[in-house]
């Protein structure tokens, strides 16, 4: 599969596609890390699960992917600061 001749143009909408579904599944990886905090909660734990902390490092990781995806087509403004996945909010 090759860009064509239109100078990567359906490239980028390819890249811009795959960003998107990236964005869904970081959305569902959110809610299944809150999932995690509210069972966490319910069984009275009071330490942060692993399986929640897992589940935001792989959302981290999807969201840094559609952001560099996004960035191959200079759709993106500047740089975020917790661009590389360290720092949560």
């Amino acid at each position: 599969m090759s860009a064509g001749r239109d100078g990567g143009g359906a490239g980028v909408d390819r890249r811009e596609v795959l960003a998107e579904r990236l964005d869904v599944i970081a959305e569902e990886l959110s809610d299944l890390a809150l999932d995690s905090l509210r069972a966490a909660l319910e069984r009275g734990d009071s330490s942060r699960p692993a399986e929640e902390k897992r589940l935001t490092q792989a959302r981290r990781a999807v969201e840094k992917a559609a952001h560099l995806l996004r960035s191959a087509d200079g759709t993106t403004g500047g740089s975020r600061g917790d661009d590389d996945g360290t720092a949560e909010g």
